[in-house]
C-alpha cells in the first residue's frame, strides 16, 4: 500500500477526543465525532495494481462475477439503451496546474490511485446481442469529448455530461456510432486547469421533460472563495433543449449517482462531503432531494453542524439546512448509485440502492472500495448498509480495481464499472425472475 504520512496532522488529530467507531457513521442517524481540523490532510491512498489474470470481486453465494468487458480506459458511468446496448462513459481526472503545495498533493494521491491518466475522451457501446452475457459487439461510440461522465437517452437525442457542458448528439435507434459533432445544450461551471470535482453526471425525468445535472464544487471548502463557486455544489434542472435553467437543489459539496426511487419517483442522490475533519466526518450520504432545498455546504454539514471554518458573510442570509437522509461513511467515495427495480435479483435485493463506493484516500484506515447495498421500503431506507461486491482491495490493501457506476444489462444481472481494472464486470443471479421489462 502506498502511504504519504502526513505527521502534522496526525498529532493533531491525537489532541481531540475519541471519535466514536466508524461504523457509527452510517445509516438515518450517524453519531458524529468531534471535528478534528487540522492545516493538512490525512492521506493514505490503496496503490492501484490493476487484477490479476482470473481475479474477480466477490459476490454474495448464488451470484456469479463474470468480466463483461475488458480493456477499457478508467471506465466511469454505465447507461443501458433501449434496445440493451450498453454505453460505457471512459474518462480520467486530469492534473491540477499550479495550487502549490496542495495542487502537488491531490496530483500525488490521483496519480497513486490510478486516476490521473491521459483521459479517454470516450464513449464505448458494447453490444450482447442474444443477451447470454458475453460482449460480441464493441464500437466507439462517440470520441474526443471533454471528460464525459453521465449519459441519458430522451427522445431523438443521447445527452451527455462533459465537464464543460451537457451535450447532445441525435440518435437512431440501434445505432452505433454518434452522427458528427455534438451539440452544446448548456454550459456548465468550469475552471481550466483546476477544475476540482469535474464529474458531470446526468439524469433524465421519468416523463422525458426535464434533465438533472450533478455539479460538485470546484473546492474541498470553497478554498478560492464563493466567487468561483457560483453554479457549482448543486443540482441544476433544465429542459431537454436548454431552457428554463434553474438550480434545483444546492449546498450538496459532490453530487455524483442519481437515481428514480421506483415508489415515490423521487429524486435520490449520493454526495460526496468534506475532508480535513477527521477520519470519522464527514459521512458521504444519500439522499432525496427537494426543490429548493439547501444541504449546508461548505457552511454546514449533517444539517445544522457548523463548519467553523467557513465564515459567513453578514451580508449573507442562509436558508436553513436540510440535513440528509442516510450516512454511507466517511470518506468512501460513494459515486454510483441505482435502484434495483428492473433487476433480476432475489427478493432481498428488490427495490433497494446500489451504491458503487469508489474509496478513501484521505482516512487511516481505508474504507469504501465496494459495491453497497441498502434496503428500501416505502421509498425509505430499512437497512443497513451491507456488503455487495468486496474484494476489490487484496491482502495488502492495494486496489485490485475500484468501483464506479453501477446499472443492469437487458437480462437484469448487474453491471459495475471499475476504473483501476478498467472493467466492466457482470454480477448475475443463477435463480433469478426474469428482468422487468
Amino acid at each position: 500500500m502506498k502511504k504519504l504520512v502526513l505527521a502534522v496532522a496526525f498529532a493533531l488529530a491525537a489532541c481531540s477526543q475519541p471519535a466514536p467507531p466508524p461504523e457509527h457513521g452510517y445509516g438515518a442517524e450517524p453519531q458524529l465525532p468531534d471535528p478534528q481540523s487540522s492545516a493538512l490532510p490525512t492521506v493514505n491512498t490503496a496503490e492501484a495494481i490493476g487484477w490479476a489474470e482470473g481475479g474477480a470481486p466477490i459476490a454474495p453465494d448464488g451470484f456469479t462475477v463474470t468480466r463483461f468487458a475488458e480493456n477499457l480506459d478508467h471506465p466511469r458511468m454505465i447507461y443501458r439503451l433501449p434496445n440493451g446496448d450498453i454505453l460505457v462513459a471512459e474518462s480520467s481526472t486530469k492534473p491540477q496546474v499550479g495550487g502549490g503545495f496542495m495542487g502537488w498533493i491531490r496530483n500525488r494521491i490521483q496519480r497513486g490511485a490510478g486516476a490521473l491518466s491521459d483521459s479517454a475522451d470516450r464513449i464505448t457501446l458494447l453490444r450482447d446481442s442474444d443477451g447470454d452475457g458475453d460482449v460480441d459487439a464493441r464500437h466507439v461510440f462517440a470520441e474526443n469529448l471533454n471528460q464525459p461522465f453521465g449519459i441519458a437517452l430522451v427522445g431523438d437525442y443521447l445527452y451527455v455530461g462533459n465537464t464543460d457542458a451537457v451535450v447532445r448528439f441525435r440518435y437512431t435507434p440501434n445505432s452505433v456510432r454518434a452522427p458528427g459533432q455534438p451539440e452544446t445544450v448548456l454550459e456548465l461551471p468550469y475552471r481550466d486547469g483546476d477544475n476540482g470535482h469535474w464529474t458531470r453526471n446526468l439524469i433524465a425525468s421519468p416523463d422525458g421533460a426535464k434533465l438533472y445535472v450533478a455539479v460538485g464544487s470546484s473546492s474541498n471548502i470553497a478554498d478560492n472563495g464563493m466567487e468561483a463557486e457560483e453554479g457549482r455544489a448543486a443540482i441544476w434542472e433544465l429542459n431537454p433543449d436548454g431552457t428554463q435553467v434553474r438550480i434545483f437543489a444546492s449546498g450538496l459539496r459532490n453530487p455524483v449517482g442519481m437515481s428514480w426511487e421506483p415508489t415515490t419517483n423521487a429524486l435520490w442522490v449520493v454526495v460526496n462531503e468534506r475532508d480535513m475533519l477527521g477520519d470519522n466526518l464527514v459521512p458521504d450520504y444519500m439522499t432525496h432531494v427537494e426543490a429548493g432545498a439547501f444541504y449546508g455546504w461548505p457552511y454546514y454539514y449533517w444539517g445544522d453542524h457548523r463548519d467553523e471554518r467557513v465564515e459567513i458573510p453578514q451580508n449573507v442570509r442562509l436558508q436553513a439546512p436540510t440535513a440528509p437522509d442516510f450516512a454511507l461513511g466517511a470518506h468512501t467515495a460513494s459515486l454510483g448509485l441505482m435502484f434495483s427495480s428492473d433487476a433480476a435479483l432475489p427478493q432481498h435485493y428488490q427495490g433497494g440502492a446500489f451504491i458503487g463506493q469508489h474509496g478513501s484516500w484521505n482516512r487511516s484506515e481505508l474504507v469504501g472500495y465496494r459495491v453497497a447495498y441498502v434496503q428500501f421500503a416505502n421509498g425509505r431506507p430499512s437497512g443497513e448498509v451491507e456488503d455487495f461486491l468486496t474484494g476489490f482491495l487484496n491482502e495488502r490493501n492495494q486496489a485490485q480495481g475500484r468501483p464506479v457506476g453501477v446499472a443492469t444489462d437487458r437480462t437484469g444481472a448487474l453491471l459495475v464499472a471499475d476504473d483501476v481494472g478498467n472493467i466492466v464486470w457482470r454480477v448475475a443471479y443463477a435463480n433469478a425472475p426474469p428482468a422487468a421489462q
